[in-house]
């Protein structure tokens, strides 16, 4: 199972990124798909997840300001980030679950700064 993740970049403050995570291999069906998020010097951090029948979770610190989403046919997984915010800069990892089993992809760095 692979996990690419792309999309990533800098961004001033107030400003959108997305986010998208494509899985490929032998992958089905893929359980929970989301987005975690490691910052300098902390953990990583739940960001959102999509169940496979459209059912999603974020991170309390959010605020409504991200979207999670997942194209089903297409194993895609999306983040629609807007209101970025200076704290949001981190590396972004994409996570699948498949069969009980947990494979993650290799990040991509978003930064928000002016």
């Amino acid at each position: 199972v692979q996990l690419q993740a792309s999309g990533g970049g800098l961004v001033q403050p107030g400003g959108s990124l997305r986010l998208s995570c494509a899985a490929s291999g032998s992958i089905f069906p893929i359980n929970v798909m989301g987005w975690y998020r490691q910052a300098p010097g902390r953990l990583r951090e739940l960001v959102a997840t999509v169940t496979i029948d459209g059912s999603t979770n974020y991170g309390d610190f959010l605020e409504g300001r991200f979207a999670v989403s997942r194209d089903v046919a297409k194993n895609t997984l999306y983040l629609a980030m807007d209101g970025l915010k200076p704290e949001d800069t981190a590396v972004y990892y994409c996570r699948a679950v498949i069969s009980a089993r947990i494979y993650w992809g290799q990040g991509t760095l978003v930064t928000v700064s002016s």
